[in-house]
This record gives C-alpha cells, structure tokens and sequence, in this order.
C-alpha cells in the first residue's frame, strides 16, 4: 500500500499566507532540484561499481525541505535519518560535502569517510546522529531538548524518521519522555508507507502515524509531504509550539519512496509496475513546479538555469570526489577513544 491517490495542486498563493517569500520558495526549490541530480548521479556510479551503496531521498524532497525551511537553521538543533539529502543540504550541508560522503572519502564531514552515506554528524550545522539504525536516535534527540530546556536555550530538536523507524521501542520511549517532561522537540515521521518491503498496514493497525501521537498526550498532525508548503506549516506551528514551552508535537508527512529502499534492493519483488506508477504521479518536483510557474515565480528559462546550476554542482562535485584521498588508515580510531590503543598512555 502506498499513498498514490487524487494528485492535489498546491493551492493558490498559499505561500503568501505563510509569509513565504519568492526567494525562499526558489531556494526550496533549487534544494529539491540538486538532491535529484545528486540522487540520480549517486545511483549511476553505483551501478559503475564505483559506490558501494545509495539511499535515495527521491520523492522526499518537498517534506525535506519543507521542514528545514521552517526550523531555525541559526540555533535548532537536528536528528536527521539517512535519507534526508535534500534536509541536509537545506540546512547547509554542500552537494561537494555530499558527494565525498557517499565515496566515503577523507574530507567528508560527516564521519570522515568511516560510514555509509550521509551517516555521523556535523556540528558545524548542528546535526546529530545520522544511522542506519532508525529509532534509536529519537531517545538522543530526546536527551538533546531536554539539555536545551535545562539550559533555557531556545533551541528546538527536530528529530526525523521513516515510518519503519516507528515501530521501534525507542521511538516510543522517546515519544513518551518527551511528553512527560515538554520537550522542545517535533517528531518528524517521513511516511512512504514502506519499511523497506513492510507495508505499513503491517506495521501498525491505525490508519495514520500521528493517531499515536494521542496515547502520549501531544499532538499528532498528518499533511499532504509532496507539498513543501503544507509541510512547512505544520512544522512551524509546532517549533513554535515547543518554543513557547509547550511540548512535543508528531509531524506526519505522507510521501512516495519513488526508488527501491536502497541500491542493493529490488522493489519489484513487492511493488507492482502499477502502484510504483501511481506514486510517481505524486512527484514533489513537478507538483511544485507548477505551483511557481502558476504564481509567476518561475519561468521556462529560469527553471532551466536552475536544472542547469543543479547539474553544473553536481558534476563538480563528483569530479572533485572522486579525486580526493582515501582516509589516512592512522586515523582509524580517532573519536573512538581519548587515547587510541597503541599510542602512549593507551
């Protein structure tokens, strides 16, 4: 099951609603454009054999963004997960940063070149814990608001998952701390119906994420995650909710996983020709698109520098990647230990 259906234009002028301005809407836009030219150049050097494995954001995009957008990128603090390109880059991270992660080269600022792909952390930006492992970041996220509200900090955590990542118990135990305690935190469940190949009628037996929301006496919201917009709106209300010392809120924004869960996986062994075309009519890059084009705030040419300037990053990204130093294997254990085994005083 999917969330392919009715495909819903955006609104007119919503934006202007928002107090969104034509800059920023072509700064979201010109985030989705690069994280695709990203994905789709990551995805053809894998099948070169020269990448060893890629999660794409394909189809995430507009809810990435979107909830970016609506954090303060100055002093909030971030728990992505790791198939949130288009966050990362929103919040400042360079495709040219992107591209030596994903060669897991030594100037990667994420892990240094010791992880998969956007895995680790990057202060700088104040991103945290990007793994595999989805969930368990969320009680570390959790820890991070409550640091923030002990300090009264104005920080507000947004902690991101796939709804596979609800089903873990630490998703729930962090879920439930922060309730108790009002964290500034917003729980960010980027929802494509799919925990890999686990539909989400198999995971859960409510018909939406944020109906959980309830059972831990915050509030739960469910939008429309091909629509920046939308998204953005609702996570701004409930940052802004936990600024004003509030507490927690579920953010829920349904979006299409147009790709298989990762390189080494084949969706056609769960997916049918048919539902994966129903999901691609859901497409946030060209939704969006038409929304700008509708508003006037974007032309055929103007789209096409865009596409262009997309590219031209992309390819001078991966040429400089694929160039840089492996990592120094001296480094190895650095971060692990305060004196790395071996050394003296180890």
């Amino acid at each position: 099951m999917n969330h392919a259906g009715v495909v819903e234009a955006i609104a007119p002028g919503k934006h202007k609603a928002l107090g969104l301005s034509a800059e920023q809407l072509l700064e979201m836009y010109f985030k989705m454009l690069l994280t695709r030219a990203l994905d789709e150049r990551a995805w053809a050097l894998n099948r070169q054999g020269k990448l060893p494995i890629v999660g794409a954001s394909t189809g995430h995009e507009a809810a990435q963004t979107g909830a970016a957008m609506a954090m303060d990128r100055g002093r909030d603090l971030f728990f992505p997960y790791y198939r949130d390109i288009c966050l990362l880059l929103t919040v400042g991270v360079t495709a040219q940063e992107m591209m030596l992660g994903f060669w897991a080269k030594a100037g990667n600022p994420l892990s240094g070149g010791r992880q998969f792909p956007t895995h680790g952390a990057y202060p700088k930006y104040r991103i945290y814990n990007i793994s595999n492992v989805v969930g368990p970041h969320g009680p570390e996220a959790v820890g991070a608001a409550l640091a923030a509200k002990m300090r009264r900090e104005p920080a507000v955590v947004l902690f991101c998952c796939g709804d596979g990542g609800t089903s873990q118990g630490d998703w729930h135990e962090a879920m439930n701390f922060a309730a108790i305690h009002r964290l500034p935190v917003v729980f960010f469940c980027e929802n494509n119906a799919l925990a890999i190949s686990v539909p989400a009628s198999k995971q859960m037996a409510v018909e939406n994420v944020s109906d959980r929301a309830q059972g831990y006496g915050m509030p739960g919201v469910t939008v429309n995650g091909v629509d920046p917009l939308e998204v953005y709106r609702a996570v701004r209300e409930a940052a802004e909710r936990a600024r004003r010392g509030e507490g927690p809120t579920l953010v829920e924004a349904k979006v299409e996983r147009i790709m298989p869960h990762t390189s080494d996986d084949d969706d056609r062994r769960y997916r049918s020709p048919e539902e994966l075309a129903e999901a691609r009519k859901r497409d946030p890059i060209p939704l969006f698109r038409d929304y700008l084009m509708a508003e006037e705030l974007l032309t055929e040419e103007t789209d096409g520098e865009y596409r262009r300037r997309a590219q031209a990053e992309v390819d001078e990204a991966t040429e400089f990647a694929e160039k840089a130093p492996q990592p120094d294997p001296s480094t190895l254990f650095d971060h692990l230990w305060a004196t790395p085994p071996g050394r003296k005083g180890g």
